[in-house]
């Protein structure tokens, strides 16, 4: 939680804050990135994302989505400082950058399901104008957009209804 402690993020910081062995920790993640998977892993179970099978088995696509909404709102927010820090390291350390848009990746493909089941449902088939709906919702479900649109005030879960609107209009339900 300490600003420096992430911009010092290596296994050797790590094994040494742990009081262990670098070998210790190596043993136990393999690298830096398997380190990383595990401490997003970690955040995952905190903030429920195991939740988000729910939202695949709603009968009414559209009530998907907006459950998949409230989960990425519910796990934004569960550890936000943390999420604002990896975020922003992703930006500077490839080792970050490759853990999380792996995880960024997955949001999409989940927001693609969805959205193929929505846009099936009134028979637009136009992969072009699919790939641009992923697109659009997939900025608008990130931590960034929920943190600007949340701002120092609210906390990222009061803005799933504004996100749930945001995302109607996109598809234009």
């Amino acid at each position: 939680m300490e600003s420096a402690s992430f911009s010092g993020f290596s296994i050797e910081a790590v094994a040494r804050r742990a009081d262990v062995a670098r070998m210790t920790v190596y043993h136990q993640f393999g690298s830096k990135i398997g380190l990383l998977e595990a401490l997003c892993d970690s955040l995952a179970v905190t903030g429920e994302m195991e939740q988000l099978a729910l939202a695949f088995r709603q009968p009414d696509p559209r009530e998907g989505l907006d459950e998949y909404i409230r989960i990425f709102g519910h796990f934004w927010e569960a550890d936000r400082l943390v999420t604002r820090r990896l975020r922003g390291l992703a930006a500077l350390d490839p080792d970050f950058e490759q853990v999380i848009r792996a995880r960024d990746e997955r949001r999409r493909k989940g927001l693609r399901v969805l959205v193929q089941r929505i846009v099936g449902e009134h028979d637009h088939a136009d992969p072009d104008a699919l790939n641009e709906l992923v697109t659009v919702l997939y900025a608008l479900l990130s931590f960034e957009s929920f943190e600007a649109l949340a701002g120092p005030a609210r906390r990222l879960e009061d803005v799933v209804p504004l996100v749930c609107r945001l995302a109607h209009a996109v598809l234009s339900l």
